[in-house]
């Protein structure tokens, strides 16, 4: 059976990180969603349906992968990619049906597919179609609406993920029980810290294994006088520089310093100083400057808002710290006020006071207003060069992917940017 992942309208409520990738591209637990839903359906051959502006990046991105070309094939699975599957999963896909999780379809299985042809805009009308013409079955697990729900139930699916590794790779838990204690102190079952090959430890290194796993993948770096606690995760050539790590996942090639809370951060973001992370979702090559602080918790303790498509959605949570998009860089001392939204390319500059809670795309905040920035090929620039210290490439094929994310980003940046000066003009008369 052929395997296809697909992205639906809702997609869009997973900006600023759905942005600049597929939604199965997002990290949580100990890897992405599409890895997830890979080992779900024990997928081999494994296509995408992706936005179209998406699909060439999506292909240098995921090689593996055929994407917007769905091949014929006599049968057929599409699997959300915002669908969170539950670790009992064990489909039967030997009858047509769709897998539901709450009203949303997870799945649809076609063992007998004719071959009609799919693309990413005849799907939302098959998808209509086979939602009232096949039966229903309840797929578990969960769907993701919004950013807050990949945070919120990040600790389950580490805990999931830690467990299915250690099945797959026993040696993961050997090779903590050979460290000495003078290099790593675990408090808490021992058997619940899986150190992969090549990491590298320094002495005097606290895991706290008693409220969930630890897991450092390969080739990661923990520097002395740095605390993790469970459950938790350091993904491959990621440095945790010192920090208090305590819970979330830290993705490839991270550079993690200061005090890190329940966040997920896609990868090859730089956060070496002191600052607070807690609660956040950040995305790839971000730099948190020095003394960059997020707060999560409202110092009246109430429900946190957050703006998503235009609109302030009621959370109904109390811990909310940031969502950042690719590219965007804070200043020394930035102060991220909570349920702060901020888009790809953004430059934070600090102003002594918390900043705006919402930032488009391709913006800047200087002395407390936001801007929209006119400094592109600067900006792509700086990003080539950022990617080149850590040993990648910036491509025309990324140039031309950004220049068509600031032209989908450029209507609501400027509506926005026009109510900010409305909102002046009237406090001003």
């Amino acid at each position: 059976m052929r395997f296809c992942i697909y992205e639906d309208a809702d997609v869009l409520n997973l900006e600023p990180l759905t942005l600049t990738r597929p939604a199965f591209a997002l990290r949580y637990g100990a890897s992405t969603l599409l890895e997830r839903q890979q080992r779900a359906f024990r997928a081999t051959e494994v296509g995408a349906l992706v936005r179209p502006g998406l699909a060439e990046f999506t292909r240098v991105q995921f090689p593996e992968l055929s994407v917007n070309e769905l091949q014929k094939s006599s049968s057929l699975c599409l699997v959300n990619a915002r669908w969170l599957p539950p670790s009992s999963f064990a489909p039967d896909l030997a009858q047509p049906h769709i897998g539901l999780a709450g009203m949303h379809i997870a799945y649809v299985a076609l063992p007998q597919w004719d071959g009609g042809h799919i693309d990413s805009e005849s799907l939302p009308a098959w998808l209509s179609h086979w939602k009232k013409t096949l039966p229903a079955a309840s797929a578990g697990g969960m769907m993701a609406q919004h950013l807050w729900d990949l945070v919120d139930s990040n600790p389950v699916a580490l805990e999931e993920d830690a467990a299915w590794r250690a099945r797959q790779d026993p040696a993961l838990a050997r090779r903590a029980d050979a460290l000495e204690p003078a290099q790593v102190v675990v408090v808490g079952p021992r058997n619940r810290f899986l150190v992969a090959e090549d990491v590298e430890l320094e002495p005097f290194v606290v895991v706290d294994t008693r409220n969930g796993p630890v897991l450092i993948d390969r080739g990661a770096k923990v520097h002395a006088f740095s605390r993790l606690e469970g459950p938790c995760y350091v993904g491959p050539g990621a440095w945790i520089m010192g920090a208090k790590l305590r819970g979330g996942t830290i993705g490839p090639g991270c550079r993690i310093g200061g005090e890190v809370e329940a966040s997920i951060v896609q990868g090859h973001t730089n956060k070496y100083h002191d600052g607070f992370l807690g609660h956040s979702y950040v995305g790839e090559w971000v730099n948190l400057a020095a003394g960059t602080q997020t707060s999560d918790l409202r110092n009246d303790y109430g429900p946190i808002r957050v703006h998503v498509g235009g609109e302030r959605i009621a959370t109904g949570r109390h811990k909310i710290g940031s969502y950042i998009g690719d590219h965007t860089k804070t200043g020394l001392g930035a102060f991220l006020n909570t349920g702060s939204s901020i888009g790809a390319f953004c430059n934070m500059l600090p102003s002594g006071s918390l900043l705006p809670t919402v930032v488009p795309s391709f913006c800047q905040v200087n002395n407390g207003q936001v801007q929209e920035r006119q400094d592109l090929r600067q900006a792509f620039a700086t990003a080539a060069l950022v990617m080149e210290r850590r040993g990648h490439e910036w491509t025309d094929t990324h140039r031309d992917f950004f220049l068509w994310v600031y032209d989908q980003t450029a209507e609501g940046r400027r509506r926005m940017l026009r109510e900010n000066e409305w909102r002046k003009l009237r406090r001003s008369v």
